[in-house]
């Protein structure tokens, strides 16, 4: 019996590299796409380096069974774009649906679209965590795109071949991970007290070997086909107890001095941080539970084991 070939989109990125080398372990064909001359493991690979509405992917596509796509424009921090918003649009929406499209036409199965949690929106309410069922409430010009994209997909799908499996996930940790994970294992690290010993929120995170079994499972599971899934790792922390559960894992103290989230909240504010102070303190939880159902899924990593994972020098063998 002939590999299942895969191609892979965004395989240099964080989850990419991880995704790729457990599809190799796990005995599929795969063809990794990225913007880098080569890719890291030196595997089947090649260079895109621009996603858009004119990207010619016909010979990339050959007899690939399976698209799982990754790559996407996400948030830049420093952003010097007149119009950022257009970007978005040509990678994540025109540049997804081109790439589905060609892969329809390649005679492509199944395309799995790793799309993101800011689809449903920015925040849930206590108590009121995000369902795939919700209606999405994007807030910015990433979540946004993902949506228009989910949109075209299951459109694409309805009258084809090809079946759609849409992911969101919310952040996604592990070794490696950048962004404000790796500015949390930073202070963390200095031994600095933080005033962050009061948080009473509630978050869902993904590890990302939890995201990446999702990820295989929906590669063959019928029940998968049109379906949108969230992930997370089963567990939601409030800022203050990952930040303790994170401590733990580094091997260092966690100082945290108990202010009260109001008054962290204003001077993050001061100091033109309210989107950060809204990332810190605002809750934002997801249910899995038509994931558990209606793929049998259950999350194989408990969260202390995917923040130990963080540093595998300190992980458990």
């Amino acid at each position: 019996m002939s590999q299942q070939h895969i191609l892979v989109t965004g395989a240099n990125g964080f989850v990419g590299r991880s995704l790729c080398n457990q599809l190799c372990q796990s005995a599929f064909q795969v063809t990794q796409v990225g913007r880098a001359l080569n890719s890291a493991d030196g595997g089947a690979y090649s260079q895109v380096v621009s996603i858009d509405g004119t990207t010619d992917w016909s010979t990339i596509l050959d007899e690939v069974e399976v698209v799982i796509h990754l790559a996407a424009r996400v948030h830049v921090m420093q952003e010097n774009l007149v119009d950022p918003i257009v970007a978005y649009w040509q990678t994540n929406v025109e540049g997804t649906l081109n790439l589905a499209r060609q892969a329809l036409n390649a005679g492509v199965k199944r395309f799995i679209f790793v799309s993101s949690i800011k689809v449903n929106g920015e925040q849930s309410f206590p108590g009121k965590p995000f369902t795939a069922e919700d209606m999405p409430m994007p807030e910015d010009a990433y979540g946004k795109s993902k949506w228009e994209a989910e949109q075209g997909l299951l459109a694409l799908a309805k009258d084809s071949n090809m079946v759609v499996v849409i992911i969101r996930p919310p952040l996604v940790y592990g070794p490696g991970v950048k962004g404000n994970f790796s500015t949390m294992i930073k202070l963390l690290q200095t031994g600095l007290p933080l005033p962050f010993g009061a948080i009473a929120n509630q978050r869902s995170l993904v590890a990302i070997d939890n995201l990446i079994h999702l990820i295989m499972v929906c590669i063959n599971h019928p029940a998968a086909a049109n379906q949108v899934f969230l992930v997370s790792d089963g567990e939601d922390l409030s800022t203050t107890a990952l930040l303790r559960r994170l401590a733990l894992a580094a091997g260092v103290s966690s100082r945290l001095i108990p202010f009260p989230a109001a008054w962290v909240n204003f001077v993050f504010t001061v100091l033109g941080k309210k989107m950060m102070a809204g990332r810190i303190l605002g809750s934002l939880q997801v249910d899995i539970s038509k994931t558990r159902e209606v793929l049998g899924w259950q999350p194989p990593v408990t969260v202390d084991q995917g923040l130990r994972n963080c540093f595998p020098t300190k992980a458990e063998p």
